[in-house]
């Protein structure tokens, strides 16, 4: 069903593809709360950011990105370090081919490894797709709140759900930062 398709780290070579991805839920739709699209060197930035700490994954098929999932720090206080905030999307033209799912598992394996134990997703509400998604994963909503957000004419919703990638540990173990996680098994086919 997938042959083809690969899953690998994202390079700032990608950004002007993800941005093609990006730039509509940002011009149409209430799924990103941003009110521009990012300049190409801002979102390389963003990359070098999210990618200091956090796994950034795209998925390419034919030698086309259609979609991309990546991991920020939820808080920046450091006890918030095995907390991330998950994000993901996927070209409007590849939805409902289970592209995003094969992303999100690639990504919690990948936190996983960095001893992760909070994965947290923050969806516009109501988006019952992205709420079902989120479900079918392991997803919980934890936290509804109203009219958090202004965008196209009116003020948005925004629903918390999380999931528990592994065991809530009296003494975790220490975060390993994505750069230090050996570079073995992270891209994939």
């Amino acid at each position: 069903m997938h042959s083809g398709l690969i899953i690998r780290p994202v390079t700032e070579e990608d950004a002007p593809r993800l941005l093609e991805i990006f730039g509509p839920y940002v011009e149409h739709t209430a799924v990103s709360f941003d009110w521009e699209v990012p300049s190409t060197e801002s979102f390389k930035e963003k990359i070098r950011h999210i990618t200091s700490l956090h796994p950034w994954l795209v998925a390419q098929k034919d030698g086309q990105v259609i979609g991309y999932t990546y991991a920020s720090p939820f808080k920046i206080q450091a006890a918030y370090c095995w907390s991330v905030e998950t994000s993901i999307y996927i070209d409007p033209k590849c939805q409902h081919m289970g592209i995003g799912r094969i992303l999100y598992e690639h990504l919690e394996n990948i936190l996983r490894r960095q001893h992760v134990v909070n994965a947290c997703a923050c969806i516009a509400y109501p988006h019952p797709v992205s709420i079902a998604f989120h479900k079918s994963m392991g997803y919980q909503e934890c936290g509804h709140f109203h009219k958090s957000g202004y965008k196209l004419g009116q003020w948005q919703d925004m629903v918390w759900m999380e999931k528990f990638l592994m065991k809530h540990e009296e003494n975790p173990k220490p975060f390993i930062p994505y750069p230090e996680l050996s570079q073995e098994n992270i891209s994939h086919v």
